[in-house]
């Protein structure tokens, strides 16, 4: 599972977690910087050990407007946009979730739009409202709370939105999971629809069954998903629906200890994470080929991702068995055995970093050297540590997000905007 995620136009949006690093690691190899084009910030390499006060709470709260665009203080000067505040909540209360790891996108596509739409839980069962929809206009920096998604009668207005994500190509479809379904609902008219529901194929997967972690390739026409027991909680394995022939496929787990499985953006290469390998300690990779049914695995300890994230045809993972700290490789799906396992990024010490990998923003067919990804991790050593990152973070209980214009063009070393926690 990974963190925040980008996407690369004219006006590119990462989320913020509180007390997080935020890593912009680009996956060219011979690229030219363009920070200049990066309105603040600035650029440091991974090896500095440079330290920076951090802002005090009394000037957190002075550089903070009650919703909207904001400037962080030099030497950053990046800018942030506060969505949330203490009116979102009955009583002033701390309701709002967290937004969730970075392949389940909060942000719609918004290219090509002056408005942004956000997906924000404020939890009911802390004075909140459940699932609510956000605007922020491009042009003008106003935040809009638009209001619950849900009707409070229903059980989705109880939902914690974790797993949620929009469509990477249709702007106001939002995916969600509603016990044995996956559903697709549109935040602007409300409709809502089923895209599949396993209930309806108990020969294939039993009965008594729900669904978790889904993912969807950017075309929407194949989603995938982890099959659960209703009844234990147990992970089951992973089954896959292509949309337009209405066809399942199931993957039953074929070691132990399932963690999840992932539809690349593509539509054609699945990978699940799973203890295959008798030696492994943690988990290992399963990459299977839907249409050739070719399964290639690769062993936890010859690079099977912790955290990490799918472009087309090929993975960007965290390898915890890396000689270096915190090293991303990049694995080619198609290649037997899998490779090249390429090393695009690593921190300078084992005390924290951006390890939690997100790639939404990948272009099917753009070859993975001509994209970059983010990644984030939270940890208060890091900031002692500069890695190749663009950093950003607030203060608990405060929900932003931070804007960044131009093209990010960045160099396959190291790059860094960073800010205080």
């Amino acid at each position: 599972m990974r963190a925040p995620a980008c996407r690369r136009q004219s006006s590119v949006v990462a989320k913020l977690v509180a007390g997080s690093l935020v890593a912009l690691a680009s996956l060219l190899f011979a690229v030219a910087p363009a920070a200049a084009q990066v309105p603040g910030g600035f650029v440091e390499s991974a090896n500095s050990t440079a330290v920076r006060p951090l802002l005090t709470t009394t000037q957190i709260q002075a550089l903070l407007p009650p919703r909207g665009l904001f400037t962080f203080p030099a030497p950053y000067l990046t800018q942030g946009v506060r969505l949330t505040n203490a009116t979102d909540c009955a009583g002033g209360a701390d309701c709002v979730n967290y937004v969730g790891y970075a392949y389940w996108r909060n942000i719609n596509n918004h290219a090509g739009s002056d408005t942004m739409l956000i997906v924000l839980t404020l939890d009911r069962s802390h004075s909140g409202t459940g699932p609510n929809l956000y605007s922020y206009n491009k042009l003008t920096d106003v935040v809009t709370n638009l209001g619950p998604l849900f009707d409070a009668a229903t059980a989705l207005s109880w939902a914690s939105g974790e797993g949620w994500y929009f469509s990477a190509t249709q702007p106001t479809k939002l995916y969600l999971n509603d016990g044995p379904r996956m559903r697709r609902y549109d935040v602007l008219s409300r409709q809502l629809d089923t895209v599949f529901d396993v209930s309806t194929n108990p020969a294939l997967f039993g009965t008594n069954r729900y669904i978790w972690q889904m993912s969807s390739s950017n075309d929407d026409s194949v989603h995938a998903a982890t099959l659960a027991d209703a009844s234990t909680y147990a992970f089951l394995g992973c089954l896959v629906y292509r949309e337009s022939t209405k066809q399942f496929l199931y993957f039953p787990q074929v070691g132990s200890n399932f963690n999840e499985c992932q539809i690349d953006k593509s539509g054609r290469w699945l990978s699940i994470l799973e203890r295959v390998f008798p030696t492994t300690s943690e988990l290992d990779l399963r990459v299977i080929d839907l249409q050739t049914g070719t399964e290639t695995d690769l062993s936890d300890q010859n690079g099977a991702p912790g955290h990490y994230d799918t472009g087309g045809a090929y993975m960007i993972a965290a390898d915890n068995w890396n000689p270096l700290p915190g090293a991303w490789r990049l694995w080619k799906f198609g290649t037997t055995p899998l490779g090249p396992g390429t090393l695009l990024y690593h921190d300078i010490n084992w005390a924290a970093g951006p390890d939690h990998i997100s790639h939404t923003n990948a272009q099917v067919g753009v070859p993975p050297e001509q994209q970059y990804a983010c990644g984030s991790g939270a940890a208060v050593p890091i900031w002692k540590a500069k890695f190749s990152a663009a950093g950003v973070t607030l203060t608990v209980g405060v929900a932003a997000t931070v804007r960044f214009t131009g093209k990010l063009m960045l160099p396959p070393e190291v790059v860094a905007v960073t800010v205080p926690l």
